[in-house]
């Protein structure tokens, strides 16, 4: 921001003007995409920068006879699945739009929206594995959600062509971090204007407008025909509907900000103690009254203290201690089967709000797929047979889960789980939690051919539940700790002062990790 504001009056136009400017840099493209066959990958977040970006190659791209627009140029945009709806919608439209202008003009550009894989995504994580809230310790988003995504295309275009050029629209007046970055692989270029990239191999990274200031770039926009078809003052309407001004860049590595400290970023973020932009709207917009529920729900997950809603033993079984308190694990199933509610309920509340654009009357707040492996994590992964989801959704939603077949045929119902547990001692509900494992791992292998690894699965069941209770567990790893290893407190006082990624690796994982 203190960069912005004192480059505010340094214009890169200042020099040969705005329209000279635009054209030497339309020239410069021209150049660089003839002269080789290495196709481009242009990260498009639906923001100014990225827009502006576009649209220089666009114009430039226009500008070349056909038969010279030879090589493609693969527009990326990276949905989180949790975006902020009004975002994303504005990016999936795009999106459309530049696939059907690109086609009528035979501009060789083809638009790609990528998705993290099921598997990776935020619900299955915090719901299915028990992943708590992110925190900058525990920073496990942004690797599965953004940079996984966008690298896995990324490295498949380098794959089969060797080499690719990343075209972004970063720039040095964003902020010092970014200039010093920017100019630190400026200085390691091999071909000029194209610098290497810090994180994937056979990659140059071509910034346009690096040099252009924050009024440069709506300038630009305000002045310029949006190429697509799309009108860049409902980009600016966008960007005045919020409090703070930035944008969600296209994620390749760690050292890019959250988008969370952008001006679009995902809804549930808790990566910044309150969703700025997201208020903003809806205090700006009276239309925009259906995204409290979205609002509520991020505020809910941003919990300070979650150590009740958390077990005690970490996602192995374990139970380790920092400081002489337990490090905290995973949601409980409790709290998971919560979250799910709050989701579904966010989703209904949404659809059945009159007040709400037509757009969004079919919200998917959570899709079916994340459904589906969020009760494969439950039941097969955590041992969780009573199977509740399908429960939950009907709950909560009004309608049958659309996959009602149960994942594994078992023998037992709601009756018989409630008789286990009046057998069980239920004050801290570990045992129940054991023998419901020691049954779920003999009817998994009753009927396999080969019963190798039975007594092993038996006894990780008995190691993960057999405390008389949670302070029985604490006490005893507590004394663990100090009979093995009793020079260990000083020693991990100086891992927590360090920096998170170094204390995370010598730690195997911090106090806000649930792994």
């Amino acid at each position: 921001m203190a960069t912005e504001q004192s480059q505010k009056r340094r214009s890169a136009f200042d020099g040969l003007g705005r329209r000279e400017t635009v054209q030497a840099l339309i020239e410069e493209i021209h150049a660089l995409y003839q002269a080789d066959d290495i196709p481009w990958i242009l990260g498009y977040s639906g923001g100014k920068d990225s827009t502006a970006c576009l649209q220089l190659v666009w114009e430039a791209l226009r500008s070349l006879p056909p038969e010279k627009r030879k090589k493609p140029i693969h527009v990326i945009s990276t949905d989180t699945l949790v975006e902020n709806p009004v975002v994303a919608a504005w990016v999936t439209n795009s999106l459309d739009a530049m696939k059907s202008s690109a086609a009528t003009e035979n501009i060789p550009i083809q638009p790609h929206r990528l998705t993290p894989s099921v598997n990776d995504s935020f619900w299955v994580n915090l719901i299915g594995r028990g992943y708590p809230a992110p925190r900058p310790k525990f920073r496990w988003c942004t690797e599965r959600l953004k940079i996984k995504p966008s690298n896995s295309f990324i490295t498949g275009v380098v794959a089969e062509n060797g080499e690719a050029i990343l075209v972004l629209g970063t720039r040095k007046a964003e902020s010092q971090a970014r200039a010093r970055s920017m100019n630190r692989l400026a200085a390691q270029r091999v071909r000029e204007r194209l610098s290497p990239n810090a994180s994937l191999t056979n990659c140059l990274v071509y910034s346009p407008i690096e040099d252009w200031s924050n009024d440069d770039v709506w300038l630009f926009l305000m002045l310029s025909e949006n190429p697509w078809g799309y009108d860049n003052k409902d980009l600016l309407t966008m960007y005045q509907g919020a409090s703070q001004d930035g944008e969600c860049p296209l994620v390749v590595d760690t050292s890019t900000p959250s988008c969370g400290d952008s001006r679009f970023g995902c809804w549930v973020c808790t990566l910044v103690d309150e969703d700025k932009s997201m208020r903003a709207m809806i205090q700006n917009d009276g239309e925009k009254d259906w995204m409290l529920p979205l609002l509520s729900l991020r505020n809910q997950l941003d919990q300070p203290n979650d150590r009740e809603i958390r077990d005690f033993r970490r996602m192995s079984g374990l139970v380790q201690i920092f400081h002489n308190d337990p490090i905290p694990g995973p949601y409980t199933q409790q709290a998971r089967a919560d979250w799910l509610r709050e989701v579904l309920r966010a989703q209904a509340t949404i659809r059945k709000n009159p007040k709400a654009p037509q757009a969004v009357r079919s919200i998917e707040l959570i899709t079916v797929e994340e459904l589906r492996e969020i009760r494969r994590h439950w039941v097969i992964e955590k041992h969780e047979i009573e199977d509740l989801l399908p429960l939950i959704y009907k709950t909560e939603t009004g309608d049958d889960f659309p996959f009602p077949t149960a994942l594994e045929s078992s023998p037992w119902g709601p009756e018989e789980f409630e008789s286990l547990r009046d057998v069980c001692e239920t004050k801290n509900d570990l045992q129940y939690q054991m023998v419901r494992e020691l049954l779920h791992v003999e009817q998994r292998y009753r009927t396999a051919s080969r019963r190798a690894g039975l007594y092993e699965a038996l006894e990780d069941a008995i190691r993960r539940s057999f405390y008389d209770s949670e302070e029985d567990a604490v006490d005893r790893a507590r004394r663990r700790h100090h009979a093995l290893k009793p020079e260990e407190e000083p020693r991990l006082s100086i891992v927590a002062s360090k920096s998170d990624s170094e204390a995370l690796r010598q730690m195997k994982g911090s106090k806000n990790d649930a792994g």
